[in-house]
């Protein structure tokens, strides 16, 4: 009998492995990472129900001066409009301090709506699989464990279409300027290479955070759109700030990549907000 091989991503008994680990920070990004841990206890306190981080960080994959810090935090009431403008002061600060990190972010979400039945697909699957525990108690306790299926597919991914008139409007109000334009080149190549990852993610059955293996993995399904997957992946590490390069993606890439999904998975449950 043939042998059973396991994609990457998932443990022996198929579903995704978590992510990251604090062990696997790289050395330059340790300081910022417990200033930013020490700060969030400062300005939450006991409000505060736990902290992680996610991205290429707690991956090791880090780049000095090219990567950012992503962080999310769970609070135990809903997050104010206060709570939120805190955190990204928070992130401007740590930017401005530390050389080693391009930009600052943090995810700002109440426990119960992480751990709630219409979260549990999306940002329940994120917290259990993509972030790495940082303080207090860990919500993936709580969670199930998953495998890379339909279903994650369409609730973590399955709202593009919905996404596309935002994006044009970003674009049409951003300043006329490479430099102004590169992060929503960066932000909107990493996502649409994402999506089209898990939109043949259960296909592939395994998990992958790499831009580069997900536009590779997507181009075995689609070869018509590898060529632009690959080099949205590209974009996603070193981002240009041509102008042409959103108006494909809001004009070509996107829209199809939206149709498609909601053909392949569905459309993502709505959401209130």
């Amino acid at each position: 009998m043939a042998e059973t091989v396991l994609r990457t991503g998932l443990d022996t008994q198929g579903y995704i492995e978590r992510e990251g680990a604090l062990a696997r920070v790289p050395h330059a990004f340790r300081p910022v990472v417990a200033v930013a841990r020490d700060r969030l206890l400062d300005l939450f306190g006991a409000r505060l129900h736990s902290a992680y981080l996610y991205g290429s960080i707690p991956r090791g994959t880090a780049r000095v001066g090219r990567s950012d810090l992503d962080l999310l935090v769970a609070l135990r009431e809903e997050p104010t409009d206060a709570d939120r403008d805190t955190v990204r002061a928070l992130g401007e600060a740590l930017d401005k301090e530390f050389p080693e990190i391009d930009g600052a972010g943090t995810l700002l979400f109440g426990r119960a709506r992480l751990l709630s039945d219409l979260e549990r697909y999306d940002l329940g699957w994120f917290v259990a699989c993509l972030c790495t525990p940082l303080l207090g108690e860990d919500l993936a306790e709580y969670l199930p464990r998953y495998r890379p299926d339909s279903l994650v597919a369409r609730e973590t991914n399955g709202d593009l279409a919905l996404l596309l008139p935002r994006w044009r409007q970003r674009i049409a109000g951003v300043e006329d300027t490479d430099d102004a334009r590169r992060p929503l080149v960066r932000f909107m190549s990493r996502h649409l290479v994402r999506t089209g990852f898990t939109l043949v993610m259960p296909r592939w059955n395994g998990w992958t955070s790499d831009l580069g293996e997900m536009a590779e993995v997507f181009g075995a399904y689609y070869p018509e759109r590898a060529e632009q997957m690959r080099a949205a992946a590209v974009l996603g590490h070193e981002p240009s700030g041509d102008p042409a390069v959103l108006r494909s993606y809001v004009d070509d890439l996107g829209p199809w990549l939206a149709e498609e999904y909601a053909r392949v998975h569905g459309v993502k449950a709505p959401r209130p907000d």
